[in-house]
């Protein structure tokens, strides 16, 4: 599997676990970021983690890769999607309206997310994550959780 496709998949495993430890204000993803095996993901969040908050958003990632969960990737119909998901599928930045099949990463209990791009089949081929830093933008209300996947 190559190393992008692990970092991306990443993205979705790190979000899941920002939503468990901070909560469900923590779900409005801004930007993401991949470039080898680094990444990056930008939320909507009024205040920076505690230290104890962040080690236990990494504990959560490791564990949830541990485990090598099955990721579904479905395609369905938006309206259906919707039905079953509600806005939790998307993020800040929108879907046009005139795509009406929408791709989902689905990892039961932890993610889901509208997303075109290429997973891993499980969670354990992402491998190790390590949140190396976060930066909190008071002026954007924004938090950047940068991570890398250790080889």
């Amino acid at each position: 599997m190559d190393i992008e496709t692990r970092t991306h998949t990443a993205l979705h495993i790190v979000k899941g676990a920002l939503v468990k430890v901070l909560g469900d204000k923590a779900r409005w993803t801004t930007s993401a970021y991949v470039d080898g095996n680094h990444g990056r993901i930008h939320i909507e969040f009024d205040h920076k983690p505690s230290d104890e908050e962040v080690m236990l958003i990494e504990e959560k990632v490791n564990q949830v890769i541990k485990e090598d969960r099955d990721i579904e990737i479905l395609k369905l119909d938006r309206e259906e999607a919707e039905e079953k998901w509600g806005d939790w599928i998307y993020d800040r930045f929108p879907i046009p309206e005139k795509i009406k099949e929408l791709d989902i990463f689905h990892l039961p209990g932890w993610n889901v997310n509208a997303c075109n791009k290429k997973h891993t089949k499980t969670t354990g081929e992402v491998g190790k994550i390590s949140i190396v830093k976060t930066r909190f933008r008071n002026s954007r209300n924004e938090l950047e959780v940068s991570y890398d996947i250790d080889d």
